[in-house]
């Protein structure tokens, strides 16, 4: 079944704006429920940015629309046609919009500061040079420069940032433990501490038990070799 781009994002979105249930979302994204849960109350390992859907065009308003009115109902994804892969090279930027490049730069760097230079440059083709001068503030027209989303700009695709973007949290998952995992094996440790306490408050007792029943064995003897003064 297909998914969305960014399958935590999009749940964020649906999260924060609509009132389809949990379950729906889970289905729609590829997602486990309790994952949605927890971006539902913040317990996720970071904040995640919402993407719309709607605006990313794998869903309709008329789709969400049904999926609130029945809770059983599963949203449909909208497949777009695949659109032509850009051939290998220097990315063409026509001059009127060249200008803009900069301000794309600075966006990119103030919203998705984990994205390499390289991958920068292939976005909107500049060079490594110039947005080392942006992020370091040492660019020749540094106070002109106004962050702007470089999709609204024509610089880039959304398809495209989305794909970089999808690829940061993906490669961020892999290096960090999910905080559900991370639940598991703070329960785990739990479990195991109270194992142990167990075993040695068994232990104490059956040593108190064994010496009580040597001090009732011994209780009254008398040595027959002590002499009485």
């Amino acid at each position: 079944m297909a998914q969305p781009l960014m399958p935590h994002a999009t749940a964020s979105w649906l999260v924060d704006n609509t009132s389809l249930s949990f379950e729906q979302i889970a289905i729609f994204c590829g997602l486990h429920i309790l994952e949605v849960q927890a971006i539902a109350d913040d317990t996720a390992a970071t904040k995640l940015a919402g993407r719309d859907p709607v605006r990313a065009g794998e869903l309709t308003l008329e789709e969400i629309e049904k999926g609130q009115k029945d809770p059983n109902y599963r949203l449909a994804i909208q497949i777009t046609p695949e659109q032509h892969r850009r051939p290998k090279g220097p990315r063409y930027t026509p001059i009127s919009r060249r200008q803009n490049k900069p301000d794309g730069i600075a966006w990119i760097i103030a919203n998705h500061p984990k994205i390499s230079d390289g991958q920068i440059s292939k976005l909107i083709g500049t060079t490594r040079e110039t947005i080392a001068k942006i992020r370091n503030r040492t660019h020749f027209n540094m106070i002109n420069i106004v962050p702007k989303d470089p999709v609204t700009l024509g610089l880039t695709s959304q398809r495209e940032l989305d794909a970089v973007v999808a690829k940061l949290d993906k490669d961020k998952e892999k290096e960090e433990p999910s905080p559900f995992d991370a639940t598991l094996a703070g329960e785990r440790e739990a479990m195991i501490r109270y194992l142990h306490r167990k075993r040695e408050n068994q232990e104490r007792t059956a040593e108190e038990i064994h010496a009580s029943e040597q001090e009732s064995q011994y209780k009254g003897f008398v040595d027959p070799f002590s002499k009485k003064k």
